[in-house]
């Protein structure tokens, strides 16, 4: 299998420092699986039953629930707190409800799923911090 999956924004493919996370069946379809960090919140894994795979910082722009417990389905996620939708490929939630989610770049290729080092190192960790304090 090799599938291309879900970049943000960010950038493409090339010029990017990939880190092989874990093989795409490790990833249930229509779950999700938590790749932790050294520092900042974990980010979530999805895999949507079509196996496009995308990431998400592992919090609900509402309450900060942990979206790798939510229900996948199509595209989206269900916040397991409130119940809020959030769009796995740009993070935002669905309206009425208003915030968006930390989205990560993500490849799959020849069966295996990466992350962009840079990205996971930095991604999401000084705001988070500055919330918490």
């Amino acid at each position: 299998m090799n599938v291309r999956s879900h970049v943000s924004a960010a950038g493409a493919y090339g010029h990017r420092d990939w880190k092989a996370i874990c093989s795409i069946d490790a990833i249930p379809r229509l779950g999700a699986r938590r790749v932790r960090r050294d520092a900042g919140p974990d980010v979530a894994l999805f895999r949507a039953a079509d196996d496009h795979v995308f990431a998400l910082l592992d919090r609900c722009p509402h309450r900060g629930g942990p979206l790798s417990q939510g229900i996948v389905f199509g595209h989206s996620v269900a916040c397991p707190l409130h119940n809020w939708t959030i769009e796995l490929a740009d993070g935002c939630a669905r309206a009425p409800d208003v915030g968006c989610a930390l989205t990560f770049a993500v490849m799959v290729e020849a069966g295996q799923v990466y992350l962009d080092l840079c990205e996971l190192a930095t991604r999401g960790v000084a705001a988070v911090a500055a919330s918490a304090a």
